[in-house]
């Protein structure tokens, strides 16, 4: 536990937080995650425990630090701690932990206190007018209670769409958004991107219900988004946006609405793509033993939870095969969200030939369906 100590206090300020997960049997929480804060002005650590539903908190000094590790860490099989550029992995062997390291592009908040300030893009007390109709503020902007980890949530997701398009050279950029729902997030990166950053900006939320569509065309004629629009489309059925598109966002649109969402942003060459998938049911309703990963089609928990992690590995891969740059990322902790995997995709400016036997082969072994793949297959017939 000596380089583990060494290595969270040396770099403590360009720390994001270290999770342990894979305890041992008879271990009091089943994960812990800790982070670097300042409280009253001074530097501690923050140990956030989980056991079952329940969020138990411990702040330690470097001292206390220590000895926690020496005593507790050990029970983790696993240990990965984020900083700014890369991401390190401790993992349990028989003679002690082997470390990997791996690069990232993730930028790291500093240490920050214990309270609800947060370093944001987007800070509460902030007048946006829009966030109070959405119930996320109250009349005198402040985070409703029950919205602060949907605060939390807008607010990272823009940190990652600013990272690629806030400052950038383009002036004028046209979005598209998918499973917009009641468009906190949409309204935000319009808010963002406009009127804080002075930049043009296109922005199309399309969803399935009109008299949600109805409401947000109203909030945003309210206020003055004029480049700002709503319309109620199925992404299954066509019909959408024909222009030169920048950006194609989904965030939790459901099952196969994200697949449709990829083959339109990868059919008009979109230059980035941010992509939290939700409610994957296709490959898990579909999927068949006949490989190596039978054992974990047993038991209905983990099939879910592998299907899940297929179809995005998948969609990855397809993505990559298009052309596109691709990074996995834990957009929000798994305690604000269960549905916190972005997939986060950039066009490379020379693109190589497609193929998709990686997908296939898995694809032909479990004999699930997977819409990407199909769609870009049936693309690729024609």
């Amino acid at each position: 536990m000596k380089e583990i100590y060494a290595l969270l206090t040396e770099n403590r300020t360009g720390m994001s937080k270290a999770t342990f997960s894979s305890p041992v049997e008879g271990a009091e929480f089943t994960r812990v995650v800790l982070r670097p804060v300042l409280l009253g002005g001074e530097e501690k650590w923050q140990a956030e425990r989980f056991a079952g539903t329940k969020v138990f908190h411990l702040n330690l000094s470097d001292t206390q630090l220590f000895d926690w590790l020496e005593k507790t860490g050990k029970a983790y099989r696993q240990i990965c701690a984020m900083f700014a550029g890369k991401t390190v992995t401790f993992t349990a062997r028989a003679n002690g932990y082997r470390r990997t390291e791996t690069g990232n592009a993730l930028s790291v908040p500093a240490p920050r206190g214990n309270n609800r300030e947060k370093n944001y893009l987007l800070k509460e007390g902030e007048r946006i007018p829009a966030l109070v109709d959405l119930g996320v503020f109250t009349e005198d902007y402040k985070i409703k209670s029950d919205k602060y980890d949907k605060f939390k949530q807008i607010n990272r997701f823009t940190e990652l769409v600013d990272d690629a398009l806030g400052n950038g050279k383009k002036e004028e950029l046209t979005i598209v958004d998918f499973g917009c729902g009641k468009s906190y997030l949409t309204f935000i990166l319009y808010y963002y991107l406009v009127i804080k950053k002075g930049k043009r900006a296109r922005i199309i939320g399309y969803d399935l219900k009109a008299d949600v569509v109805k409401r947000c065309n109203e909030i945003a004629k309210r206020y003055g988004y004029e480049g700002l629009s709503f319309c109620v489309n199925d992404v299954t059925k066509g019909g959408l946006y024909e222009g030169k598109v920048d950006a194609v966002i989904t965030l939790h649109a459901c099952d196969i609405a994200t697949d449709y969402a990829l083959h339109y942003a990868i059919e008009k060459n979109a230059e980035d793509i941010f992509s939290v998938p939700c409610c994957q049911h296709e490959v898990n309703g579909s999927i068949r033993a006949g490989g190596d990963f039978d054992l974990l089609l047993g038991h209905g928990l983990l099939k879910e939870r592998f299907s899940a992690l297929l179809t995005d590995a998948i969609r990855a891969e397809l993505l990559k095969q298009c052309g596109y740059s691709v990074d996995v990322l834990e957009f929000v902790d798994f305690s604000h969200s269960p549905k916190n995997i972005m997939l986060r995709a950039h066009k490379k400016a020379v693109a190589g030939k497609r193929d998709f036997s990686a997908a296939e082969r898995l694809i032909k072994t479990y004999r699930f369906r997977q819409t990407l793949y199909r769609l870009l297959s049936e693309e690729g017939a024609k």
